[in-house]
């Protein structure tokens, strides 16, 4: 960890979830959305992998030190320098790593992570738990990542957006379970409101998840899916701002705005993706001053 990240406890935030690294060859710069972004809070690079061989840690399908990877570390670097976070997405859509983080074999699976998160220095990680796991197992791995790593340390959760409004759910786990207990150790959730879980077309279903009085705004950073070819729950920019803008009026305390994923976000497609972070913070600024 280089630097101070920007406020990253305080609402409004602007977060870009970064997991396509190369198009055509060429990296995707983070270094450029963190120069054209002000408003940036915080770049998720996903997805990490505890895979079965002990030790085998993969950030997607390659081991995080691959040669491929070396100019994104060092991009990485330098927008922490820029007062950017840099937070490591472990787990998602493949199955396993949490399975593999449960007490029973903690002490084989979780050095090589915390290894690995020392090694990038790290600045949080965001747990995107998209398999069974125990709410028991969730509080042992936040609480060793706030042993090792400190109060500093940014914790994150990936609930689907039912998850938090009292629906569907795909973690095992029920986050209100573990809210009672660890809320007070997580720095926020990106929220999936995309995928058939939610949809950002209206402030309606944000809407449902703080009334249930259980999640603070603060806490409750809305996720949306910047491109059509991201899945199910794509709303076109125009009314996204809209929605954007009556959340930050609404809440005082929004949490903010999360996105899956940078690479070719919309409106600006591959050729400028980081004019969704730019839109946001446009929109939440509007939103305010109202």
């Amino acid at each position: 960890m280089t630097a101070t990240p920007l406020n990253p406890a305080a609402p409004g935030r602007v977060v870009v979830y970064y997991q396509t690294n190369r198009v055509d060859g060429a990296l995707v710069s983070p270094v450029e959305l963190a120069r054209r972004c002000r408003e940036l809070t915080a770049i998720i690079v996903g997805a990490i992998h505890v895979n079965a061989e002990p030790g085998d840690i993969t950030l997607n399908d390659d081991p995080a030190d691959h040669p491929d990877n070396q100019a994104m570390w060092a991009e990485l670097a330098a927008v922490q320098e820029q007062g950017v976070a840099v937070i490591g997405m472990l787990g998602g859509a493949a199955m396993g790593s949490f399975e593999r983080l449960e007490p029973a074999t903690f002490g084989t699976y979780y050095p090589p992570l915390r290894e690995l998160i020392g090694t990038y220095r790290l600045d949080g990680i965001d747990l995107d738990v998209e398999e069974d796991m125990s709410v028991e197992g969730a509080r042992h791995l936040v609480d060793a990542l706030r042993a090792d790593f400190g109060p500093d340390f940014i914790i994150t959760l990936a609930p689907v957006a039912t998850a938090l409004s009292g629906g569907g759910n795909l973690s095992g786990f029920d986050y209100e379970e573990l809210w009672a207990t660890h809320g007070g150790q997580i720095d926020w959730m990106n929220t999936q409101f995309y995928c058939g879980w939610g949809v950002l077309d209206s402030t309606a279903e944000y809407d449902a998840i703080i009334s249930r009085g259980v999640f603070p705004a603060a806490k409750v950073v809305a996720g949306t899916s910047t491109h059509p070819m991201h899945g199910k729950g794509f709303v076109e920019p125009a009314v996204l701002n809209k929605t954007v803008a009556s959340l930050a009026a609404k809440y005082p305390d929004f949490g903010g705005m999360s996105s899956w994923e940078y690479f070719n976000s919309e409106p600006g497609g591959t050729a400028a993706p980081w004019e969704w972070a730019q839109a946001m913070g446009a929109a939440m600024e509007q939103g305010r001053t109202r």
